[in-house]
This record gives structure tokens, C-alpha cells and sequence, in this order.
């Protein structure tokens, strides 16, 4: 919640040739707690805006030197965000368009009721204390999708963390590939909120996840009357992203009738909606993104291999997380301070063998598996410490199985001693459940069994 107010903090710029005008809204505003300033005209108004900060300029509208409409586009200049509120004897509609229309904030008629000015003075100091919260939480959101949550100190991630850099405010289009969930995404919006484009939308879209028919308007918009349920025009998301970047995840799922006017619009920067006679600029970067290879799709006649060498100027790659093991330690430390703020106890760590059964894991599903899997032992585990019993079974058998190996290395047991330990600890993983330990060791039940037997494990 945005805290109230204090009246006092706020400083107002009086602009009227009038004096006792002047006089009488700076008696109002000072007994109502504000620091008034005044000026009699537009120029030393001016310069007092560029050696002072007003949160609030009040002007009269009609002064003989320069008129409050001109004051107002010339205070745009110097301060943007600072509110203007006008007062005018000339109460027209086309005087207060005008005003509108040249960045006023409001408009008050003379004469006046006191308590109307006051209100409106109010108002406009909180729109822009609102305006101000807004743009400072923006920042901090597009802090967060900075560099910084790229995590990663392998030798693979530090060519990505260098080529990301690098591409940043080139024009050129961009392909990432890699598996699922290895944060193709969160490539994408580092290079939006780190190019010259971060104050222009990011829109992402997920081709796979848009049925075939509706692919095509959701792109490119459509007109009033293209198909029967058209009943306005509708921008799509190449004019939405339009200043910005827009970001096709998935896109060797694009059908092959659509990709020859995706590469249309790639190549002329211009989209024409359905149902239209002619198209629209655009001024939108596109990065794509796939979890296949592009052009082993284009090998097997999937995908146009135009429209490939269009958006495959420049590539990423990123590694599965099966390669980069040596992150795994870093990820799982922000996943932690991610998930423990809102669980009911506080983890501060991982316990050795919990974490040596992460990075002994081949996660298909990438860092996102590993994100859900940190979540999940936050919110079911009780220590401290997330401990090799928080994890799923078969990452507990992969951590009883290195500390296994390890003790009998050690001791220099042999090979039937490792392998009754190793089946009496999947057991005990999988509490008796016999099922699941078979599926675990990778044999069927009647080989557990004769196991069981033969080592005398049944109880």
C-alpha cells in the first residue's frame, strides 16, 4: 500500500500574471500544509523549474507573455512526470482539449470554489506519486530479469553470459535452442531488459500452445468482419511487440502454411491482419526459441529453410543441465532462497549427500525438473537442511548408491556385499515398497525377490 501523502514535502510553482490571484492560491495552499512558489509570468516560471523541483505547477491560461498551453509544452521539456493543473476564465471545451491535449492534468473555471482547487491539487499529486511507484516497481522487476538470473559459473555458461552481452542491441533476429527447461525464456528477456528496446513490450508466445486456426490472427490481428466472430479490429502480437521484442518459444511447431507470412513479415517488417487490403509497419525484434533443432526439422521437409536462414542470424545454444553439473550448487542455493521466503520454516542449505544425489542425476527435465524438485523438499521437509529424505526416490537411491560406492571403496567390500547394501537401502527409500524399488534397480519383481531370498532382505 502506498503510503499517504505529506502535504508538506510537496512544493507548488503559482503561475499568474494576476498577483492578487497569485496571493490568494498561495494562502490557500500554505494553510493546507503545501510550500507554494510564484511566478508572473511563463519565462521565469521556467527558470525556476530548471533550478528547483515542483511537484505541482498551477497556471492561469491566458497571460499576455506566453500562454499556459505554450508554459505546458515547454515544462514537458524540462520535467515530463511533473502534473500541471490549469485555470482559465475562458471555460471552453476547446480551451480545455487544448490543455488536455498538451499534457494539462486538469482544468479549473474561474470563479472558483477553494475546496475544488484543493481537491484537484490533491489528485494530481497523487497520480503522480502513483506514476512514480509504478515506474519504480517496473524497475525492479526489470532488475530481476537482468544478468542475474542467468545462474551458471561453468565454462559453457560463460560463453553464453558473453554472447548474451554481445547480441544484446543488435537488430539481427535470434534462434535459441536447447532442451526443455533449460531457461530458453529467461535468455530471451535478459536480452530485452539489456537492449536499447527495455522500455518497449516483451511478449512472449508459445506457438505449441495456440491451436492451428487461431495461430495465424493471434499473430498477425485481424479487421472487423475477416470470419464470422470478428466483430472489431484486433491487433496481434507482431503490432503489440511493436518497439519491443517479441518472442516465439516453440516455433518449430508453426504449421508450414503460416511460415511462409511469418518470413513475409520478417523480411518486409510489415504486417498485413486478416481481412485487410494492406499492411501496417512494424518495428518489433524477434527472438525465437525451439527444443528442437531447426534444421534437422528443415532436413525432413517440417520447416521452410528460408524462413530458418531468417531467424537463424545469430544462435545460443544452451547446454542441458546433464553437462554443466558444476552449476548444479549455485541453482540449488537460489532455489532455496527462492521457495524458503514463503514456506512455514526457513532452509538454510543442502546436506552433502543430498546434494551429491542432485549432481549425480541426468535431469531430463532440466532446471525446471530442478526448480520442482527444490520446491517440493522445501515444503515437505522439516530440518533445517534439505536432507537426502526430502528428495524423490530415485534421486534418494542415486545418493545412497555414490555413499555406497564410496564406503566401499573404503572397506574394499565386495561385489555381493554392494549389491546386498545397495538393495537393503533402496528399500528402505521406497518404505517395503517392492514395486517401486524393482523399478528403481531396474529389474522385475521375481528378480528382487530371488535378491531378497538370497540375501536374506524379506524383513
Amino acid at each position: 500500500m502506498i503510503p499517504e501523502p505529506n502535504s508538506k514535502a510537496a512544493r507548488i510553482l503559482v503561475v499568474d500574471d494576476d498577483r492578487a490571484m497569485c496571493q490568494l492560491l498561495s494562502d490557500l495552499l500554505c494553510e493546507d500544509g503545501y510550500a507554494v512558489d510564484i511566478s508572473y509570468d511563463g519565462e521565469s516560471a521556467i527558470e525556476k523549474h530548471k533550478t528547483g523541483r515542483f511537484d505541482l505547477t498551477i497556471t492561469d491560461l491566458m497571460m499576455p507573455k506566453m500562454k499556459g498551453v505554450e508554459l505546458i509544452q515547454r515544462l514537458r521539456e524540462i520535467d515530463g512526470g511533473a502534473p500541471v493543473l490549469l485555470i482559465t476564465a475562458f471555460g471552453t471545451i476547446e480551451s480545455a482539449v487544448e490543455a488536455m491535449r498538451a499534457g494539462a492534468f486538469h482544468y479549473v473555471t474561474k470563479p472558483f470554489h477553494n475546496e475544488e482547487i484543493l481537491i484537484q491539487v490533491k489528485r494530481a499529486l497523487d497520480q503522480q506519486r502513483l506514476q512514480k511507484e509504478l515506474k519504480r516497481l517496473r524497475t525492479e522487476v526489470q532488475a530481476r530479469e537482468r544478468f542475474q538470473n542467468i545462474i551458471g559459473q561453468s565454462a559453457a555458461m560463460q560463453r553464453i553470459f558473453e554472447t548474451v552481452a554481445q547480441v544484446c542491441d543488435l537488430p539481427a533476429n535470434l534462434l535459441i535452442e536447447g532442451e526443455s527447461g533449460t531457461g530458453k525464456e529467461i535468455i530471451a528477456r535478459a536480452i530485452h531488459f539489456n537492449s536499447s528496446r527495455a522500455s518497449g513490450p516483451f511478449v512472449p508466445v508459445n506457438c505449441a500452445a495456440i491451436p492451428e486456426n487461431l495461430l495465424e490472427s493471434e499473430l498477425f490481428g485481424y479487421v472487423r468482419g475477416a470470419f464470422t466472430d470478428a466483430r472489431k479490429d484486433r491487433h496481434g502480437l507482431f503490432q503489440e511487440a511493436s518497439g519491443g521484442i517479441l518472442f516465439l518459444d516453440e516455433i518449430g511447431e508453426i504449421p508450414l502454411t503460416l511460415q511462409a507470412k511469418l518470413l513475409r513479415v520478417l523480411e518486409d517488417k510489415e504486417v498485413r491482419p486478416l481481412g485487410a487490403n494492406q499492411g501496417e509497419k512494424v518495428d518489433t525484434r524477434v527472438l525465437s526459441a525451439s527444443n528442437q533443432h531447426l534444421e534437422e526439422l528443415v532436413r525432413t521437409g517440417k520447416f521452410r529453410q528460408d524462413l530458418f536462414y531468417r531467424l537463424n542470424v545469430i544462435r545460443i545454444e544452451l547446454p542441458p543441465l546433464r553437462e554443466r553439473s558444476e552449476d548444479i550448487p549455485l541453482l540449488v542455493n537460489h532455489f532455496i532462497a527462492k521457495f524458503s521466503n514463503n514456506a512455514k520454516r526457513r532452509v538454510e542449505g543442502i546436506q552433502p549427500d543430498a546434494l551429491a544425489a542432485l549432481k549425480s542425476h541426468d535431469w531430463p527435465g532440466n532446471i525446471r525438473e530442478l526448480e520442482h524438485t527444490i520446491e517440493r523438499a522445501i515444503l515437505l521437509g522439516k530440518a533445517a537442511e534439505i536432507g537426502l529424505e526430502d528428495l524423490p526416490a530415485d534421486l534418494i537411491a542415486r545418493g545412497e548408491s555414490a555413499f555406497i560406492v564410496g564406503q566401499g571403496l573404503a572397506k574394499q567390500l565386495t561385489l555381493r556385499d554392494l549389491e546386498r547394501d545397495y538393495i537393503g537401502k533402496i528399500l528402505q527409500s521406497t518404505q517395503g515398497n517392492k514395486t517401486e524399488a524393482a523399478r528403481i534397480l531396474g529389474v522385475d519383481r521375481t528378480t528382487l525377490y530371488r535378491k531378497l531370498e538370497e540375501y536374506k532382505l524379506k524383513d
